[in-house]
């Protein structure tokens, strides 16, 4: 029976970004099933004690930076540690996830996912901007303009926050998360041990 991966994430996260490439190859090895959880990280910060980037201590803002550039060195994914738009808000493009899942599956929506991730990183592009959105989504084949109307509906807000609430019940403070079998891994740097509980029976 096929293991069931529940990923909580945020497609303005570089974390997530520099991971999701590998976790898709990884899900695919194993035969895994994901659920993609996009979530609201500004409630989840203030449940978990989590803070923005910006109102974090120096000496963690430029730890964070070196990392980001040694991971894209290492991953050789490219990665801009200043991108031009950046902090940026991530519901818009959450919620086009969250379309993206209802009209056109998890493959789709994985896809998706990546390009924002891409398009914020490493494209220079503001993935709040409607117009962004629409054009990223019609890149990986999708109906952007369709997309973006199911995005706006309450519908997709009431997942956004079911997914929330859901987060901070699993005791999610960071993404990108990853959840199987009720065991939490926070970042793309945890992907070995992901990996590893796919292969328990």
């Amino acid at each position: 029976m096929a293991k069931i991966v529940e990923y909580f994430v945020v497609p303005q996260s570089p974390w997530t970004y520099l991971g999701h490439q590998r976790f898709t190859a990884i899900v695919k090895k194993h035969h895994a099933q994901v659920v993609l959880k996009p979530a609201d990280m500004v409630k989840v910060f203030a449940a978990s004690g989590g803070v923005p980037v910006a109102q974090r201590p120096v000496q963690r803002q430029a730890y964070r930076l070196a990392e980001l550039a040694r991971w894209s060195k290492f991953l050789e994914i490219p990665l801009n540690i200043h991108p031009a738009f950046f902090p940026v808000a991530g519901d818009p493009g959450s919620k086009l996830i969250i379309a993206a899942l209802h009209q056109n599956g998890t493959d789709a929506a994985m896809a998706l996912l990546g390009a924002l991730g891409r398009a914020c990183w490493a494209e220079e592009k503001n993935i709040a901007d409607p117009d962004i959105l629409v054009a990223v989504a019609n890149a990986v084949g999708l109906d952007g303009n369709e997309l973006l109307k199911y995005s706006a509906s309450q519908a997709a807000a009431d997942e956004l926050q079911r997914n929330t609430e859901e987060a901070i019940a699993a005791q999610v403070f960071g993404v990108p998360w990853y959840r199987i079998d009720g065991e939490g891994f926070w970042g793309q740097d945890r992907l070995d041990f992901v990996e590893r509980a796919l292969q328990k029976s």
